[in-house]
């Protein structure tokens, strides 16, 4: 990163008045690309000027911009040399709904989980001393991961470090500063004024000049800011180090540009508090901000879906958990600022002394469902599979080893599609197998949800996961039963295995085989682990072939216990792995992923005959 590939920042030419003519040109541009590929709408929508800003002022191609979350990239990319692109939203082949280095040098770091910035942030700051080079660091955080703990952690650290890293806090709806009167209020816009912070500025580099002016600004300091602390509340920002500048409207482009101008050139931690409205400048995403967090294509002009959300896995788990909140006064219901998103709406309403919303905060939400189930409450943790990750110590070390009775919804389970690499849920069974005394059901329609979720929460004892996918259910709609797995087709060719929404595919590759005069035997797992081989062994001495099908990573997949399991057992077979492989799966819909990973019905087809035609 050397001085001589300074560009400049992109918009560093830009007037004022031409930056409010662009940011309302993004705004249009925004509404109308995400109407056609869905995406995240209201958290971009509000966070156009400050990205305007910043590209005002930092030249991204060098300065490392990392962004939390992520979702709030949009106006980034379009301004970043990817806006013919965003036709291509999230769409397979197209580019990520989230910063991704290997698409532009812009994209300092990768993002799709919650409130890891500062730390990211911090150990650029740091690489950046430890080589010597010279370029800024930022970290965009919002309000929300405020909620994690690893935010706290991250920020903790970085007021120590004494170095240039810029922590701008969007705040877009949780109360942060208390309104502390007027003579604060006064105070507060008066440092804020331009007037004041070039003044500042030179004075702090007059006074650093000499040795007693170094002193006779330590003497200065130390009474101003005593002062500061008799008239305003201490911020916790700056108990932590940082020199903390806001609250600063982050509608108004001209005053923003003016404080990261000044936050730019001091060579110490800042943070930079900037006030936000979610869904800014589109009325159907202002007045409902978290319907339109994350949309399917909506009309443009009215905001309304163009295709009505039919019923879905999350909607079956919230009714049945409404239900069953009703009927026992045992039963919680935990969320980590998803209650729309896994269905739990309903049960807020029926039961709200019995639910809880930790926020961005998996391993507060498991731990504390760990002392819930010490104290005799049923504690179900409703969470998408990707965000589980991130409590896996919790449910080791709280919830397993001493056998406590927790259990998991684990929503969007398997591939998720456009959200892609950062949100595909193909880890947990891998991940899940690994914790002592855990039972994983894996339910392939909304009956069988409903009946596992009973049996999870009344019968069992000791960890209970239950994973669904996202989405609706297939074709294939029954209930089959308590048994850990169970035989939907005879068959005397090859043994085909698949649980989850995958049975569809399996069940229809089935019925081609047949149609080319191949028997298929077809296996469906309803408990993965603890995992029973002996109807898939029973099955497989009768083939000779196994296939097994799952939109897993391979390792720890259920396909590769099955192998082991027949090499216990002594049986020589012919064995097809299908599953998404040991990488990270990228975004698309899931119909091309899918097809891509031969996890569709061909792809199936395909890879049976092949080991069929073999004779290996």
């Amino acid at each position: 990163m050397g001085e001589e590939n300074r560009q400049g920042p992109l918009l560093g030419d830009l007037t004022d008045k031409e930056g409010v003519h662009l940011c309302a040109q993004l705004r249009r541009e925004l509404v109308e690309d995400v109407s056609k590929t869905g995406g995240h709408l209201a958290s971009n929508l509000g966070a156009v000027e400050l990205t305007v800003a910043i590209h005002r002022v930092f030249d991204t191609s060098r300065d490392r911009l990392v962004f939390d979350v992520g979702h709030q990239c949009y106006p980034h990319k379009i301004l970043t040399g990817r806006r013919e692109a965003m036709c291509s939203l999230r769409q397979y082949g197209g580019i990520s709904g989230f910063p991704k280095p290997r698409e532009s040098v812009h994209d300092a770091f990768i993002a799709g989980h919650a409130s890891n910035s500062v730390a990211v942030a911090l150990g650029m700051a740091r690489a950046r001393a430890a080589l010597g080079e010279d370029y800024k660091v930022l970290a965009l955080i919002g309000d929300g991961a405020l909620t994690g703990g690893l935010a706290y952690e991250g920020l903790s650290n970085a007021g120590e470090c004494g170095q240039q890293l810029l922590v701008i806090l969007n705040d877009n709806g949780m109360s942060i500063t208390p309104n502390v009167g007027a003579v604060a209020g006064y105070l507060a816009r008066q440092r804020l004024k331009p007037q004041y912070l070039t003044f500042k500025k030179y004075y702090r580099r007059f006074m650093n000049a000499t040795w007693l002016g170094r002193k006779v600004y330590r003497v200065v300091h130390r009474f101003k800011q005593a002062l500061k602390h008799n008239l305003l509340p201490c911020s916790m920002f700056e108990n932590m180090g940082f020199y903390y500048m806001g609250p600063v409207d982050g509608h108004d482009l001209a005053q923003l540009t003016q404080m990261l101008r000044y936050a730019r050139d001091l060579e110490e931690p800042v943070l930079l508090h900037v006030k936000t409205v979610k869904g800014k400048g589109f009325l159907p995403a202002e007045e409902n901000p978290d319907a339109f967090h994350g949309v399917s294509p909506f009309d443009p002009i009215t905001g309304k879906p163009v295709k009505a959300a039919g019923r879905n896995f999350s909607a079956v788990f919230g009714a049945v958990m409404a239900r069953l909140g009703r009927e026992d006064r045992r039963i919680c219901a935990i969320t980590a600022a998803m209650t729309g998103g896994t269905g739990l709406e309903e049960f807020q309403k029926t039961c709200p002394e019995r639910f809880f919303d930790v926020g961005i905060a998996e391993g507060c939400a498991v731990s504390m469902a760990a002392g819930m189930a010490k104290q005799g409450a049923i504690p179900v943790f409703a969470v998408y599979s990707t965000f589980l990750q991130r409590a896996y110590d919790m449910l080791l070390h709280d919830v397993a080893l001493d056998g406590l009775h927790v259990v998991l919804g684990v929503d969007r389970a398997g591939l998720v599609g456009e959200d892609g690499e950062t949100h595909q849920g193909i880890f947990d069974v891998g991940y899940l197998d690994s914790i002592p005394g855990i039972t994983v059901f894996a339910p392939s329609s909304y009956a069988e949800l409903e009946r596992m979720l009973e049996r999870a929460v009344f019968q069992l004892n000791g960890p209970v996961a239950v994973r669904y996918p996202r989405g609706g259910e297939g074709a294939y709609a029954g209930d089959s039963g308590e048994a850990s797995a169970v035989v939907l087709r005879r068959g005397s060719d090859i043994t085909l295995v698949g649980y989850g929404l995958m049975i569809n595919d399996v069940l229809a590759a089935a019925e081609r085989l047949a149609e080319a005069g191949v028997q298929a035997e077809v296996v469906k797992l309803n408990i993965l682990t603890p995992l029973d081989p002996a109807l898939v062994l029973e099955s497989v001495r009768r083939t000779g072939v196994l296939l097994t099908a799952e939109d897993c990573t391979r390792s720890g997949s259920v396909g590769q216990r099955l192998a082991a399991a027949l090499a216990q057992a002594g049986l020589r077979a012919k064995t097809v792995l299908l599953n998404c492989g040991d990488k990270f799966v990228h975004h698309g819909d899931l119909a091309s992923l899918r097809r891509e990973l031969f996890l569709d019905c061909a792809g199936i087809v395909e890879r049976a005959e092949e080991v069929l035609d073999r004779g290996e």
